[in-house]
């Protein structure tokens, strides 16, 4: 089992117009109102494969209720508690023109000391129960969200025996690392911006230092990059590029990271499947979807090649 944990779940809505015009009038060709946040849509990929998952977090007010049944409605199980605070909304408008994607993500309300305690005890509740073989922690967090909190919730995971991928951002990524979690996977602007360095190796092994065990980077087209802790580097790359919506590319990679942790697959097939998951995603029009026949096309073009440790 992997359970997801999304500090700040999100209303996504998604507007599709025929292209997108700056400063002009547009006329909306659909509108689509999915639930959203990074570890909710890792567990809507792993639903739509037909793996097992369980998504929690707090979820408040009108916008939540909403993404609870949106979750319903697609069979993702889900333990989500509600709170006080309303959930935030997400916009996201795709040009059917060229294919791309312009978001527009609310921070959300601000938590008080409450909220962040009530997260970090429904999730030690979860894993302690459930005992998963992963866990995923994931996405953005509200303003006021406590700068150890994504520690505390790393520290909850692995104290039940799971093994604990993180994917978050600058202050609370960082605030992350100092729990240890066995894989963190920062996109090459993150990594950039967190350890103030350019070579994508050199900056995970900085935040191996910091606390990190495995560190994979997205580096865009240029694929992946995996960095094991004793210093083994594989490289993973799609062998044709694609365009499209790449909102949920980053979360169908970690969900497939995910899958290969609690499968107990070698590096060199997770990192691969990673790349196939997240170019997969490109092709779909909102996130957290995926087409099963869409990745294993992808994954015959995928090459990954071995640094190993001189």
């Amino acid at each position: 089992m992997i359970v997801t944990v999304t500090p700040n779940p999100a209303l996504d809505l998604t507007y599709d117009l025929e292209r997108l015009v700056p400063h002009a009038s547009h006329r909306v060709l659909r509108v689509r109102e999915l639930a959203g946040g990074k570890g909710l849509n890792v567990a809507s990929v792993l639903t739509g494969l037909g793996h097992d998952v369980v998504a929690v977090g707090l979820v408040g007010g009108g916008p939540g209720a909403r993404i609870r049944a949106d979750l319903d409605a697609r069979g993702i199980r889900h333990d989500l508690r509600e709170c006080d605070v309303p959930s935030r909304r997400t916009v996201t408008i795709v040009s059917e023109a060229d294919g791309e994607a312009t978001a527009f993500n609310e921070p959300g309300r601000p938590w008080s000391d409450a909220e962040c305690e009530a997260l970090v005890q429904h999730v030690t509740e979860v894993v302690t129960s459930m005992r998963p073989a992963v866990v995923v922690a994931s996405g953005s967090v509200p303003p006021g969200f406590r700068p150890d909190g994504y520690a505390a919730l790393v520290a909850a995971a692995r104290e039940a025996g799971a093994l604990v991928v993180l994917d978050a951002s600058l202050e609370a990524f960082v605030g992350g690392l100092a729990a240890q979690p066995d894989v963190v996977k920062p996109n090459q602007h993150e990594l950039r911006e967190v350890t103030g360095l350019d070579d994508p190796t050199a900056g995970a092994k900085a935040l191996q230092d910091k606390g990190a065990r495995h560190v994979v980077a997205s580096m865009g087209s240029e694929g992946m990059v995996h960095v094991a802790p004793d210093g083994t580097v594989h490289r993973a790359r799609l062998g044709r590029i694609l365009r499209g919506n790449a909102t949920g590319a980053g979360d169908a990679g970690v969900a497939a990271i995910a899958h290969g942790l609690a499968t107990g697959r070698a590096w060199p097939e997770v990192l691969a499947d990673a790349v196939a998951w997240s170019a997969a995603a490109v092709l779909q029009p909102v996130a957290g979807e995926v087409s099963a026949s869409d990745i294993a096309e992808l994954r015959e073009s995928v090459t990954v090649d071995v640094e190993e440790v001189s």
